[in-house]
């Protein structure tokens, strides 16, 4: 308890003394003004309704006198009135080229002719209209910003004091970070608690470890269900975009058809090739409306090219039970923490299988990186479309693979060596080969790419192949009886792969065929491939772009991509590799001849494989997009876990040289194994400390690297655009900080 009161204390004295530091530091201000507006410099002009409007961003600037008994200056919004009258305004006037008033904005902030820094300003964010104006004299607020924007603001006043404020939600940052650090380092009481998914203490840990990201979704997914309207935007010769796909396929199907209810203009349908990029940009140029990007186009009429499953499970019961669409984001959400519990679920088995002795700390740590490394915090950042067939693949990934790995119920002891032989076949749980080949099958009605892993029933099952085989050259069992096992995958597989190849040929004459060659997208899709000069670079980039660190808020940016030729590309932070360090650990693994794997050792190279055969795959047909490293970054996670859990468990000692896949009495010791192994584990050795230190603060880094990803300017949805309220409130954490 004390060292916990220890650490509520450090948390508030940074929380009251650090991050409020600014308001210390202005205690002495002045609070004088010269005037009730500033002087507009020649590039500003103040409307008749308080607004500024930019006339000539070179002299677009703010000027007042600062007496410098502040470091920090208070950019006043106009009132809430006065910006509603604005808009009703706008709304009511005939000039379409009108800009619509903006809440936030850049400002660069010179005092006494000594240039500072540009820092971005929002009124939704209150903190964030303080900025950093240290010295006395002349100063000057440069709005930078284009000729022709609007700003809601409507002066700046110097010699402010900064008012103290207590944030609930940086003290819960900082709260889990130091609740990570007691669980994590090296010594925590959960390195002696050994993993054991049938104590009802650890199932009870669980569900109230889940239940906050469970009531996070459902409050979110409440949230979307009751005030999201449809995401369809349009401006005048440019493209329709229309978020709303899964809705549209779903309203097709209930309705019986297979193309989507959306017009078609003439033009478009008589175009000599409409998935030309000019021939579409000249119809654009001559008014022609609507062509929906990144809808596949075919014979008159528009599809979607993504997987049709999550549109017949989510989207048409609750068109049907509501009347209403179902919001994108509540589904990809939905799936998102459904993929979340089952990846779980599926890495606890496989150190089950692996390590059977690991601890809960350890375990822990082999979750989160594994979550990470699947790219979860893009899939939760991004929730538009395109992230539901990766999220819909990753849940029933999971899900088929932890039926997969449970359909071995033998309790009987494992051998040693990691190779296979005939004899050592054990039966297996026909219901559970079925669930996960049901599983992995549907992968082909949610993002094809993953059906795939249907590989991975090779190296899984190879024991029981090899015996099946064994035993039919010998006549030691019937065909009826050896098949038993196939057909429980192969029937399953068949029911839910047949509706969708017929799907596929009622839409465009294969089974194989989802459209994807006529989308309407950068480039002519029937004919694009990477180019071959781009194809190494792309594959690295995938791997190793490296990180673009800035010196200021969030302190990352995208990172430059070149290539010799254009192809797509989507604004990455960073490879996977320099993402999530830890997944590096999977490279070691061909090379790890002496680590036990309890047979494993196959199933694990094969992800790898499978895994690298996917980056090449990806990088050739879809150019280089953040998404697609979800295709096989999961993998490529699993693939370092059996490495990451060596170095922080060390070498496993077995009470007797005794192997087991379930916890064992140890003879004359009146304990179980996992137990006897705890307590080594008690013992940690310098090497062992040391190891445990690193995987903790890497898998921190992690983390820290995720989450901050979020708020990098210039990705795919940038978070200071559709959220700048959030945005700019953590800016603030830091900006008054900083020098």
């Amino acid at each position: 308890m004390a060292v916990v009161a220890l650490a509520l204390a450090a948390v508030l004295l940074v929380e009251c003394a650090v991050f409020n530091l600014p308001f210390w530091r202005s205690l002495g201000a002045s609070t004088d003004t010269n005037a009730a507006y500033n002087t507009l410099g020649p590039g500003l002009t103040r409307d008749e309704d308080g607004l500024l409007t930019v006339t000539d961003p070179t002299q677009a600037y703010l000027r007042l006198t600062a007496d410098g008994t502040s470091d920090y200056l208070r950019l006043d919004p106009v009132s809430d009135e006065v910006l509603e009258q604005a808009l009703q305004r706008l709304a009511e006037s005939d000039d379409e080229e009108a800009a619509v008033p903006r809440t936030s904005m850049r400002v660069r902030v010179d005092v006494a002719g000594e240039s500072g820094r540009t820092a971005s300003v929002s009124s939704d964010a209150p903190r964030s209209l303080i900025v950093k104006a240290v010295g006395a004299g002349d100063v000057r607020v440069w709005i930078q910003e284009a000729k022709g924007t609007r700003v809601a603001f409507e002066a700046a006043r110097a010699n402010v004091r900064v008012p103290f404020e207590f944030n609930m939600a940086r003290v819960a940052v900082m709260l889990a970070v130091l609740a990570l650090v007691a669980v994590w380092r090296p010594r925590s009481r959960l390195w002696r608690v050994p993993l054991d998914p049938s104590r009802l203490s650890q199932r009870v840990g669980f569900i109230a470890v889940m239940a906050v990201p469970a009531a996070i979704t459902a409050v979110s997914v409440a949230a979307q269900i009751a005030y999201a309207s449809p995401l369809t935007f349009h401006t005048d010769g440019n493209y329709t975009y229309d978020f709303d796909q899964y809705a549209h396929v779903a309203d097709s199907l209930i309705a019986g058809r297979t193309w989507l209810d959306l017009d078609v203009p003439d033009a478009l349908a008589s175009a000599d090739n409409p998935y030309d990029v000019t021939q579409r940009e000249e119809l654009l140029a001559q008014g022609v409306s609507p062509i929906y990007w990144d809808y596949a186009f075919y014979e008159g009429h528009w599809y979607s090219y993504f997987g049709v499953l999550p549109a017949a499970l989510l989207f048409v019961p609750f068109r049907l039970f509501t009347g209403r669409m179902l919001p994108t984001a509540a589904a990809e959400q939905l799936l998102a923490f459904t993929f979340i519990v089952c990846a779980r679920l599926l890495v606890v088995r496989l150190i089950r299988r692996i390590a059977p002795h690991t601890s809960l700390a350890a375990a822990s740590m082999m979750v989160t990186m594994v979550l990470i490394g699947a790219q979860t915090g893009y899939l939760l950042f991004r929730t538009n479309f395109y992230q539901v067939p990766f999220v819909a693949s990753l849940t029933l990934t999971c899900l088929g693979l932890w039926f997969w790995l449970g359909a071995d119920t033998s309790k009987r002891p494992l051998r040693p060596a990691d190779r296979w032989q005939a004899g050592d076949a054990k039966p297996l749980s026909l219901p559970r080969l079925a669930a996960g080949a049901l599983c992995i099958a549907a992968n082909f009605g949610c993002r094809p790419t993953f059906a795939l892993t249907a590989l991975l029933a090779f190296p899984l099952f190879w024991p029981q192949i090899r015996a099946m085989v064994a035993d039919l050259r010998a006549r030691r069992t019937s065909v009826g009886a050896a098949l038993r096992a196939p057909l429980a995958m192969i029937i399953p597989a068949a029911v839910v792969l047949a509706p969708l190849m017929a799907w596929n040929i009622a839409r465009f004459g294969s089974p194989l065929d989802f459209g994807n060659a006529y989308q309407i997208t950068v480039a002519d899709m029937t004919r694009y491939a990477t180019p071959w000069a781009d194809m190494p670079l792309v594959v690295g980039y995938y791997l190793f772009l490296p990180l673009r660190f800035t010196e200021s808020f969030p302190f990352l940016a995208v990172s430059p991509a070149p290539m010799p030729e254009w192809s797509y590309y989507e604004p990455m932070v960073g490879g996977l590799f320099c993402l999530c360090p830890l997944l590096l650990a999977a490279l070691l693994l061909p090379f790890m001849r002496r680590l036990e794997l309890r047979g494993y050792r196959p199933f694990l190279l094969t992800c790898l494989a499978l895994a690298a055969a996917l980056t090449v795959f990806d990088s050739a047909v879809a150019g280089l997009g953040w998404r697609y490293m979800a295709d096989f970054a999961w993998m490529v996670a699993l693939a370092a876990l059996p490495v990451v859990l060596r170095a922080i468990n060390g070498r496993q000692k077995r009470a007797a040289d005794v192997l087991l896949t379930e916890p064992a009495v140890v003879p004359n010791t009146g304990l179980g194994v996992a137990n006897v192994e705890a307590s080594a584990a008690g013992v940690v050795t310098p090497a062992r400390w040391l190891a445990r230190v690193v995987v903790m603060l890497l898998l921190m880094w992690m983390l820290l690297v995720a989450v901050v990803s979020c708020f990098v300017v210039g990705r795919s949805d940038a978070l200071i655009a559709n959220n700048a309220g959030l945005f700019h409130e953590v800016q603030s954490w830091f900006s008054l900080l900083m020098d």
